[in-house]
């Protein structure tokens, strides 16, 4: 049996966080949208995925996490990766701890089922995600990417530090919730350790 009561908000570091569907103003509209739609399904959402404001100098993450004393091995990094396959284009957004980096050359480019996978140049990204460059988040990107988020980044009792779809905020989540978001793929071996 489970407990119905859902868990705290999550914290971290000296940074002051709020239940992120109480603070739109700190998402982008397709995060928001993706939040929302998540949160009718999973009453964990409203409960459990917190946002933070920050100064959006500070949203690159090894400076967010110099200047906040964040550990490093909460942040995870969404990066979007691109290969083709005959006339078909497929994109992944890939999702691994910042202490390791995507193994697109390998792991990525096997999954996607392409000859040579490379990152999705920064226009295209964050045009097609409708989100900000520093702070693109697996949260609420198009249907038709993959999102692929690397084993180590869900693992029980971690926390997943990312972008909230624009520099000025970083949102936070329970890596188990994570895994749990719809059309997550839990990858092992995603991250190469640096």
């Amino acid at each position: 049996m489970t407990d119905a009561t859902p868990a705290a908000l999550p914290t971290l570091g000296d940074l002051s966080w709020e239940p992120a569907l109480e603070r739109p103003d700190l998402l982008a509209p397709a995060v928001l949208a993706a939040l929302r739609a998540w949160a009718a399904t999973d009453p964990r959402v409203a409960a459990q995925v917190a946002v933070t404001e920050i100064d959006p100098e500070h949203a690159d993450t090894a400076t967010l996490n110099e200047v906040h004393a964040l550990p490093p091995e909460a942040s995870a990094n969404c990066v979007v990766v691109a290969g083709r396959r005959g006339e078909d284009e497929r994109v992944a957004a890939c999702v691994v701890r910042a202490t390791t980096f995507a193994d697109v050359n390998n792991r990525v480019r096997r999954l996607l089922d392409v000859r040579k996978a490379s990152f999705l140049p920064m226009d295209r990204a964050t045009s097609e995600s409708g989100m900000e460059y520093g702070g693109i988040t697996p949260v609420g990107l198009p249907a038709a990417w993959r999102v692929l988020v690397d084993a180590r980044v869900t693992e029980p009792g971690s926390l997943a530090l990312m972008g909230s779809g624009v520099r000025r905020s970083k949102l936070l989540m329970p890596g188990e919730l994570l895994a749990g978001m719809p059309d997550v793929e839990v990858v092992e071996d995603l991250g190469v350790e640096r």
